[in-house]
């Protein structure tokens, strides 16, 4: 089996909090960049990063005082996977998922700890306002008028496969140790992408094994790691990832949280572009080539190029969704779709 042997990975560059303290200060330096970057020291101040530096059980204590009296999302994993959580041999989970209280959950956390033979547990991107009262208000930061959507994801050691988000995310290492392995948004090829509706998590992910990649089986993840950055985050560090990036997380003490906030620079009414993607595979995609190249032309002249000859014949009152989307006209969109999928 080869192997990829790339040498040390790029860092990916670092700015002290203080840095950004200039005019326009993180919301300039958000709005201008196209690449990740690290904040040292962004969110040292959130009492979670406190309480997460005197112990692991002063974090979960935070957390449960914090917590609403409603069952979580959580995933189990089996002690032999590394942390890993992936596919089975059959492409299924090779972890389990289900609903506890948030008690129960720390609980069996606190008796695993420190046991090498302990199960990986993970509660993904857990919403902070649907989940915990005061939690959001005490731990975030400021990001403007963004429309944030803000999550927290909490468990034992794990290793995420790579994927991407189609919104921007700042990602805050609240406790334990992180550590992202990013790629630009085109190597998707030359990450192996699995199934797009068969995920771990929502995302295609990448099929490769990042602890041992084998080159005879993905032989351009090599190239893949010549774009790649590698960013080691500490409790109160902040990463911001860029749409569509690819990052392969892991999660590197014995328990962990990471807070993130997710925004887009589009509205939130329109459509999410994995599922235009999707209705392609569905009713373009098995079509006779010829009949694929009128679609891809098609596509061309109404989404991708989309210059002043699709609408300058037609009245300016009348031109509905060709032009500029508005609410009004997304939701008449959303609901011709919706009736179409439905025949």
């Amino acid at each position: 089996m080869a192997e990829a042997d790339p040498g040390p990975l790029a860092r990916l560059p670092s700015v002290p909090e203080r840095a950004i303290g200039g005019e326009g200060g993180l919301d300039a330096a958000l709005r201008d960049a196209s690449e990740p970057f690290v904040i040292r020291g962004l969110a040292a101040d959130w009492p979670l990063v406190a309480a997460g530096r005197r112990s692991s059980r002063a974090a979960r204590d935070y957390l449960l005082g914090k917590a609403k009296d409603r069952p979580f999302a959580v995933s189990v994993g089996a002690p032999d996977d590394g942390g890993r959580l992936f596919y089975d041999a059959q492409m299924g989970m090779n972890f389990r998922s289900g609903r506890a209280m948030l008690p129960e959950i720390f609980g069996g956390m606190d008796a695993a700890e420190g046991k090498e033979d302990a199960a990986t547990v993970y509660l993904a991107s857990t919403d902070m306002h649907e989940f915990f009262d005061g939690l959001y208000e005490d731990n975030h930061i400021d990001l403007g008028d963004r429309s944030l959507i803000s999550s927290i994801w909490i468990g034992t050691a794990t290793r995420i496969a790579a994927h991407n988000d189609f919104p921007d995310n700042l990602a805050c290492c609240a406790v334990g140790r992180r550590r992202f392995t990013l790629f630009p948004p085109d190597q998707f090829a030359n990450l192996y992408l699995g199934p797009i509706d068969n995920t771990p998590a929502g995302r295609a992910v990448s099929m490769v094994d990042f602890h041992a990649p084998d080159l005879d089986a993905h032989p351009r993840f090599a190239d893949a790691l010549r774009h790649a950055v590698v960013a080691e985050l500490e409790p109160g560090d902040a990463l911001y990832i860029p749409s569509m990036w690819w990052h392969h997380v892991e999660a590197l003490s014995t328990f962990n949280a990471l807070v993130n906030f997710w925004w887009r620079d589009t509205p939130r009414w329109m459509g999410q572009p994995q599922n235009a993607l999707n209705h392609a595979i569905l009713s373009i995609r098995d079509l006779p080539d010829e009949q694929k190249q009128m679609w891809r032309q098609l596509f061309d002249h109404y989404v991708f190029e989309n210059g002043p000859d699709v609408t300058d014949h037609i009245p300016e009152n009348a031109r509905s969704v060709l032009a500029p989307l508005t609410v009004e006209s997304a939701g008449r969109l959303r609901a011709f779709l919706l009736r179409a999928l439905s025949r």
